[in-house]
C-alpha cells in the first residue's frame, strides 16, 4: 500500500500549461457525481471543488452536486461508463474504498481501465467510531468485546464484506487473532450513514473515516478509538485522538479522495480539466478550502494519477487475497 502524502506544491511547475489551456471553453453544464447519500467523504469532495473552482474563477458558476448512491461507487462508475461516456462536465469522486472495490470486481464488468482519472485532491485516514457515552473507551476495549462474543457488537461499515470500512475492522480483527469472518456488520451507504446509524443507536461501532467524523466529534456526539494515521495529526482538534499503532494494532489506511471522468472524453477536453486542478492544487485558497474539510495535502493529476491508481488496484488485490474475498 502507498502511504506516501504528495506535497501542496506539485502542481506549481504546471502554472504556465494550465494558464493557456484553460483558456479553452469551459463545460457549460458541470456537475459532481458524489456516489453515496448526502452527508459522507463523497459529498465532502464534490462540495470542496464546487466551492474551489468557482473560488479560483474556474468555473463562471457552480458546478452542481448530485448524489447517485449504491454499491458505493458501483452504480456511478457504470452510469457514467455505460451512458454518459463522454460527458466533458460530469466529475465524478472516487476515494481509495472505490480502488479496493474495482480490485474486487465489484463494479461489475468495468475494471480500472474504463474511466479517465483525472484528479487526487486531498487524503483523510479511517477510523474507527463510537457514540460519546460508549462503554469502549479504546480500541483494546473493543477487541476484548469482539473477542468475548463477536455476534453483540453491531459494527456500520460503508459497503458490505471486502469493502474499505469492512477491511480496516478485518485487519484489527486479524491482529487480535479474531475471524473476521465473525464480525457483525451493517452494510451502509458511507459516512453520513454510519453517522446517523451510529448516533441512533442503531449500531454500537463505526468504521468509517477522519472527515467525516469531525463534525460528530466537535459536537461531542461522537468519540474515535483509533484513527489509521502513521502518527497522530496535527491539527488541534485531532492531536488528541490516538492511533491504531500506539495502541499496538499496526495499520495505516489513507483515504485518498479525487475525481474521474468518462472514457470518451476527448483529450482537449480531459486537458482543461487537469489545467483546472493543477492550478487549483497549487492555490493557498484550496489548500485553506482543503484544510477546514479536515483533508491532508495529496495532490496528483493525468498520468502520474492514472499510474497510481493502476499500482493501488493491484496493491488491494493482494490484500483482497489475503482475506479469501478474490481467488
Amino acid at each position: 500500500m502507498i502511504r506516501a502524502i504528495r506535497p501542496l506544491a506539485l502542481a506549481v511547475s504546471c502554472l504556465f500549461l494550465a494558464t493557456s489551456a484553460l483558456a479553452a471553453e469551459e463545460p457549460k453544464r458541470p456537475e459532481c457525481i458524489a456516489p453515496a447519500s448526502p452527508g459522507g467523504g463523497f459529498d465532502l469532495t464534490c462540495k470542496l471543488v464546487q466551492s474551489a473552482l468557482v473560488n479560483e474563477k474556474i468555473l463562471s458558476k457552480p458546478m452542481r452536486v448530485t448524489y447517485m448512491p449504491g454499491g458505493v461507487g458501483a452504480v456511478a462508475y457504470n452510469a457514467v461508463v455505460a451512458q454518459r461516456p463522454a460527458d466533458a462536465g460530469t466529475l465524478v469522486a472516487w476515494s481509495s474504498g472505490s480502488l479496493l472495490n474495482l480490485a474486487q470486481g465489484k463494479f461489475g464488468r468495468f475494471d480500472e481501465n474504463a474511466v479517465r482519472w483525472l484528479a487526487a485532491v486531498g487524503t483523510s485516514y479511517g477510523a474507527i467510531a463510537v457514540k460519546a457515552d460508549s462503554p469502549y473507551k479504546t480500541l483494546d476495549d473493543l477487541v476484548k468485546a469482539l473477542k468475548a462474543d463477536p455476534s453483540k457488537v453491531v459494527i456500520g461499515s460503508g459497503g458490505t464484506v471486502g469493502s474499505q470500512d469492512w477491511m480496516q475492522t478485518a485487519l484489527i480483527a486479524k491482529a487480535a487473532g479474531i475471524n473476521p469472518r465473525d464480525l457483525r456488520y451493517v452494510a451502509l451507504e458511507g459516512g453520513g450513514e454510519i453517522a446517523t446509524a451510529l448516533l441512533g443507536g442503531h449500531i454500537q461501532v463505526g468504521s468509517t473515516d477522519i472527515s467525516d467524523s469531525m463534525p460528530h466529534i466537535l459536537s461531542g456526539d461522537m468519540r474515535l478509538l483509533a484513527v489509521f494515521a502513521d502518527e497522530r495529526l496535527d491539527e488541534p482538534e485531532m492531536k488528541d485522538i490516538p492511533t491504531a499503532k500506539e495502541q499496538g494494532y499496526d495499520i495505516v489506511w489513507p483515504v485518498v479522495r479525487g475525481f474521474y471522468l468518462g472514457p470518451k472524453v476527448t483529450d482537449d477536453e480531459y486537458n482543461w480539466w487537469k489545467a483546472a486542478f493543477d492550478k487549483l492544487l497549487a492555490s493557498e485558497e484550496f489548500a485553506k478550502l482543503r484544510d477546514q474539510r479536515e483533508l491532508f495535502p495529496f495532490a496528483m493529476t493525468g498520468q502520474e494519477l492514472d499510474t497510481y491508481v493502476k499500482k493501488q488496484v493491484a496493491d488491494y488485490k493482494t490484500l483482497a487475497k489475503e482475506f479469501g474475498l478474490v481467488q
